[in-house]
């Protein structure tokens, strides 16, 4: 990590079903990536600067940074300080029941626009941080629920499905299936069209206007996905990386971090996963060095 940035990832064990960030970046880039999770963050100095599709916007200060699961996005500085943000990263299941609690939505339901500009609303997500790291469970529970709501109101629509139809729709959707079964040996593009009867550039079309990413691209999602749900079960990340199809763990590391944030090693510690389960006192990740 450059020096001078920071970032601390974890969970909040009385608030289930959300991770939490609090970060400070400068020339951090996330590379082109999605969450299974919803993503509010909060800008509290500074200005990120994200794709969202294929819309370039910018954040900064008393804005609110939004993503839908499954949305590919990036991100990156938009000033050369850099930005700070507090983000909460939800749950498309404690979503859909705030949505139905507070407003009698019982329908998928996400968010319209990638940047909201309502400093009360970023107040709340930085509420939600601050009640988390005092072990105020009341009140952190409360503003989650709070600020989502608020801005399913003002921001919210219904979710459109992530592979739309269309002239190889179905195509893609074979491929993402192969590349999930044959993660750590995924086939050769031309193979791959091969086997699904189609051509290589006209399966690169239909694959990126399904997912909104080239395969290759989605694949690596995919694999950084699978390794935090293996990190989660206690796996060690060197474990981890070769179990979803990197080279070894300073691949995962590098891929990891610019999806993530922080490197597989950190993430797993803030998560308070217990690796001795597994028969280890200890597993070091060795990117952290000096972070």
């Amino acid at each position: 990590m450059t020096r001078g940035e920071r970032a601390r990832y974890w969970q909040y064990a009385e608030l289930p079903g959300v991770d939490l960030l609090h970060a400070h970046y400068i020339r951090k880039t996330f590379s082109r990536h999605t969450h299974e999770t919803f993503v509010y963050a909060a800008i509290t100095e500074g200005v990120e600067s994200f794709h969202s599709g294929s819309e370039l916007v910018h954040a900064g200060p008393g804005q609110i940074a939004l993503v839908n699961p499954d949305t590919p996005h990036t991100g990156y500085a938009g000033v050369p300080e850099g930005w700070t943000y507090r983000t909460i990263y939800p749950d498309a299941e404690l979503i859909g029941s705030i949505a139905a609690d507070a407003l009698g939505v019982r329908v998928p339901v996400g968010f319209t626009r990638p940047v909201v500009d309502d400093p009360y609303a970023a107040q709340l997500v930085i509420g939600v941080h601050r009640a988390a790291e005092e072990g105020n469970a009341l009140a952190a529970d409360s503003l989650l629920r709070l600020v989502t709501a608020r801005m399913l109101r003002s921001h919210g629509g219904l979710l459109r499905p992530s592979a739309p139809p269309g002239a190889g729709a179905g195509d893609a959707a074979r491929a993402r299936e192969v590349l999930e079964e044959r993660m750590a040996e995924p086939p050769t593009l031309e193979r791959l069209a091969a086997d699904l009867g189609t051509s290589p550039f006209a399966l690169l079309r239909a694959f990126r206007a399904a997912y909104g990413m080239p395969p290759h691209t989605w694949l690596t999602d995919a694999r950084v996905r699978r390794a935090r749900r293996l990190l989660d079960a206690g796996t060690p990340p060197a474990e981890a990386a070769v179990a979803v199809g990197f080279t070894d763990q300073s691949h995962l590391n590098r891929h990891f971090t610019r999806s993530v944030g922080v490197p597989p090693g950190a993430y797993q510690r803030s998560r308070g996963v217990d690796l001795r389960r597994r028969g280890r006192k200890n597993v070091q990740d060795g990117s952290e060095a000096g972070s």
